[in-house]
Parts: C-alpha cells; sequence; structure tokens
C-alpha cells in the first residue's frame, strides 16, 4: 500500500484505533472520511483535525450503509481504500437475560456491517486497498468476551480469504491486529492498563512501508504465530483458569 496520496474511509474514525489511524493517514498526506454513529465524536475528531471530513451512519442499520456508499461514490468516487475499523465489544455471560439482543448487536457491527461494506464499495472501480481490523482474540478468546472474540475469529477467515480472492483484482487486503489498547473499547477505564495507541500505530506503520500484509504489535504478535500448546496455555492463563 501506498502511504500519500489516497483517500481514505475509515468507519468508526471518531474515536480509539479509528481516529488515531484517520489522525496518522492525515499526516502522511492522505485525504480522510470518517463515519461514526455519533455526531458529537464525529464533531470533536473535526476539531482536533480540520482537514478531516466526516459522515454521519449508523452502521446497525443496512440502509444507512447502503446510504454511506452511494454518498461516497457521487460525492468521493476517488476513494481508493476502505477501512473496516467500526466495532463493538460487550463484556457478558451467555447466562445473562440480555446476552442474545447483546450478541445480535456485536454480530451485526463487527461481522455483518464489514461485510456488507466491502462487497458494495468494491463496486468503486477506484478501490485498490481494504484494511480489516481484528484482534489478538480472533487467535485466543477472553470468556468474558465470547461473541466479540467468535466475530474477530470470523473476521480474520475472512480476510484471508479475500486477500487470496481479490489478488486477481489486483486489490490488496491488509488485515490490522491490535492486541488490547488503552482505548473505550467495551467500557470507559477497562482496558486502562494497556499500551497507549500512539505506540501501536507507530508500529503499524512500520509494517505498512515495509509492504506487510499482517500487521501485529505486542500480544497481537504473539498469539497470531503461535503453535498449538502455546494457545492454549495462553488461554488458560489469560482466562485464569489454571
Amino acid at each position: 500500500m501506498k502511504l500519500s496520496g489516497n483517500k481514505i474511509l475509515i468507519t468508526g474514525g471518531g474515536s480509539g484505533i479509528g481516529f488515531a489511524l484517520a489522525e496518522r493517514f492525515i499526516k502522511e498526506n492522505n485525504s480522510v472520511i470518517i463515519c461514526g454513529r455519533r455526531e458529537s465524536a464525529l464533531q470533536e475528531a473535526q476539531e482536533k483535525l480540520p482537514g478531516i471530513i466526516t459522515r454521519q451512519c449508523d452502521l446497525n442499520l443496512e440502509s444507512e450503509r447502503e446510504n454511506l456508499y452511494q454518498w461516497v461514490s457521487v460525492n468521493h468516487p476517488d476513494l481508493n481504500v476502505l477501512v473496516n475499523n467500526a466495532g463493538i465489544q460487550k463484556w457478558m455471560s451467555v447466562t445473562d437475560a440480555d446476552f442474545y439482543q447483546k450478541a445480535k448487536e456485536e454480530i451485526t457491527i463487527n461481522i455483518e456491517a464489514p461485510l456488507h461494506l466491502t462487497s458494495l464499495f468494491l463496486q468503486l472501480t477506484s478501490l485498490k486497498t481494504i484494511l480489516n481490523v481484528t484482534s489478538g482474540l480472533s487467535f485466543v478468546p477472553l470468556i468474558k468476551t465470547p461473541v466479540y472474540s467468535a466475530t474477530k475469529a470470523f473476521f480474520h477467515s475472512f480476510t484471508v480469504s479475500l486477500q487470496a480472492i481479490l489478488a486477481v483484482k489486483d486489490i490488496e487486503v491488509i488485515e490490522i491486529i491490535p492486541p488490547a489498547l488503552n482505548t473505550d473499547l467495551g467500557g470507559k477505564g477497562i482496558h486502562d492498563y494497556a499500551p497507549p495507541v500512539s505506540n501501536f500505530i507507530e508500529s503499524i506503520f512500520e509494517q505498512l512501508r515495509q509492504q506487510k500484509s499482517k500487521l501485529i504489535f505486542g500480544f497481537s504478535e504473539s498469539v497470531s504465530e503461535a503453535g498449538k500448546d502455546v494457545l492454549e496455555g495462553t488461554f488458560k492463563k489469560m482466562n485464569h483458569l489454571d
């Protein structure tokens, strides 16, 4: 992927990893569009990054995903990079009374939305690169986030297939595999212990310069390359099952 001169759409770009990616891509002389559900977060992002383009969109709704694509195809037909970053994480148990409803929300945002957006934006003849944000939990699930972990495992598998499918069309597919980072994913304060997003972003962009298609950092680096015994041991330790 070339690092400058792109027009990039980042879903969930108002905060967390999405905002950090937007900030860095702008520094690399790209034009960046971010979308998100909360207008207030988009306005705050625009105040911090005056050059950014924002679009309010609730990715939970199929109609709004279609409207987002139509808006881009009319107003930004030269868009050449799609970043499927938006995701939600819910800490829950299968025995919770509202488990199924929460699970449906995660499946919709973490699986249905990026698959739908991918199929839509592949209609743009200008599209050259897709970046999918998965998770280190794609490889080792955290039982406090059982559905989130499963959705990211699904999205990792889909991304691997997509890389092979789109190679013949000369469309590059890059997987970003973050570990837990100090963001509000899952709720404020839950990930205060984790590394800062800034360190992750520096590592990611160095790997992009090296033309890598799997971008890893910290915990995600260790588990994405691990064998069965290491993964089983990590699962037990991470979930306090020893």
